[in-house]
């Protein structure tokens, strides 16, 4: 192999190392996440609230965007990613109403 191979894998490898430590680190805080979203949607059952919270929403996806932008990531993508988790969280608060 030559050194420019051999270098090249190497980073490869190292890119791909860190890929894998960040995957963990979302899976963890994801799950993080619906902990808290699953206390909230315990709370809202209990007090007979909606399971949805719009203006809530609406905020959060702003905000989102708004860290997307300054982490140099594509803020459709970051709205894209939690409107899915919105959409999950709410599942899960309308099964605690049931």
């Amino acid at each position: 192999m030559t050194d420019a191979i051999t270098r090249a894998a190497t980073l490869l490898s190292e890119h791909r190392s860190s890929i894998d430590r960040l995957d963990a680190i979302l899976v963890y805080t994801l799950g993080e996440r619906f902990k808290h979203t699953q206390a909230v949607g315990k709370l809202k059952a209990s007090h007979d609230l909606p399971p949805s919270d719009p203006a809530r929403e609406a905020a959060q996806i702003e905000r989102l965007e708004d860290l997307a932008k300054q982490a140099d990531l594509d803020p459709d993508f970051a709205k894209k990613f939690l409107n899915f988790i919105i959409a999950e969280v709410i599942q899960h608060h309308q099964r605690h109403q049931s």
